[in-house]
């Protein structure tokens, strides 16, 4: 699954995890075939990397859950996207920030998808053979299938959740999660989106998707058709704003300046045999860029939440910060408060 090809929007950072030696136990099938069910299951600690046979994919899909100490009691489930690369990369919420630490005495079971690069986490109206080839998979994507549907019951039935729910993720996956919900209203009860983009079905906002999906070798008629198509307005978290659902819902951006993040002093601009103030560079200028373009679209999308007398919607856009981990980061610590509450925490 990993290749040349998958990287980031902003280039900000790698990092090298340290592996420790796993268990790996073979799980029962959480439910018959042909419906999902899990494969394996490898324990480290807190860590449990998990292999989901997604039956509208065809295949499996790998994942990383962080429990919670005490196991025995049920928790609710946190599910936390990665941005463009899909977790494929190193640029991922286990090598990037603190999620594993920060998450480790609180009551609640932390999914993070390791695939679905370039694909928005939606269903696509054909496979792509462009993403087969590059992402080595059979180019079928049908994530809002899996993930609203086949994931979560067997998510419930392998930890023995409380069946209470929340979804949060960054960039590419920012916007995701928005249409996630406006999906599947009734599974989520917060949502928090970091840096993403709700307009999808305006000029710019089509020509960053296709962006996006073209860095994976996608073609994005595969994805939502020709821009005519009403898929394109359909997956708009923007003009579908009215059905967004009533539940705390957290959107947040930098603005693109340089901030606190964007020094010397972060580690992740620190890579082995990588040049530290190109990062650095790169972080702030094309991440700059991209940051801006996000903080507009937040403004837009807390404007158009207003507009429909909403009152259910945080937006947070920072003074500072650039489309990068350290302040996804600072996101995740910020508006967790808010998800808690909302899982009953």
């Amino acid at each position: 699954m990993h290749t040349p090809l998958l990287r980031g929007l902003a280039a900000a950072a790698c990092a090298v995890a340290v592996a420790t030696a796993p268990v790996v136990t073979d799980a029962p099938r959480a439910v018959a075939a042909p419906g999902a069910y899990l494969v394996s299951q490898t324990r480290t600690g807190q860590t449990v990397d998990l292999a989901v046979w997604s039956p509208s994919m065809d295949r499996t899909i790998a994942l990383r859950v962080l429990r919670p100490l005490d196991t025995a009691a049920p928790a609710p489930t946190l599910y936390l996207l990665n941005g463009a690369g899909g977790g494929e990369d190193s640029a991922n919420w286990p090598g990037q920030t603190d999620a594993a630490g920060f998450f480790a005495d609180k009551h609640v079971n932390v999914v993070i998808p390791m695939e679905g690069a370039f694909s928005y986490y939606t269903d696509w109206l054909a496979p792509d053979a462009g993403l087969a080839k590059n992402l080595e998979n059979n180019g079928h994507n049908m994530w809002t299938t899996f993930l609203t549907r086949e994931l979560p019951p067997v998510i419930d039935a392998a930890f023995a959740t409380t069946g209470a729910n929340a979804l949060a993720g960054i960039s590419m996956a920012g916007t995701s999660v928005l249409d996630l919900a406006i999906q599947a209203p009734q599974l989520y009860r917060s949502v928090a989106s970091y840096s993403g983009c709700a307009m999808t079905s305006d000029p710019i906002g089509r020509a960053f998707v296709s962006l996006v999906v073209r860095m994976g070798g996608g073609d994005v008629t595969n994805m939502w058709g020709p821009v005519t198509d009403a898929a394109w307005r359909e997956h708009d978290p923007y003009v579908q704003a009215h059905r967004l659902p009533d539940v705390p819902i957290y959107i947040s951006s930098g603005t693109g300046l340089p901030g606190p993040h964007d020094t010397l002093a972060n580690p992740r601009v620190h890579i082995t045999g990588k040049n530290a103030n190109s990062i650095l560079t790169n972080q702030m200028l094309v991440g700059g860029g991209i940051e801006a373009a996000s903080a507009l679209c937040t403004a837009a999308m807390g404007q158009r939440t207003r507009e429909l007398g909403r009152t259910n919607v945080t937006v947070n856009i920072r003074p500072t910060g650039t489309h990068s981990w350290g302040y996804w980061e600072d996101d995740l610590h910020a508006s967790w408060p808010v998800m808690a509450t909302a899982l009953g925490l």
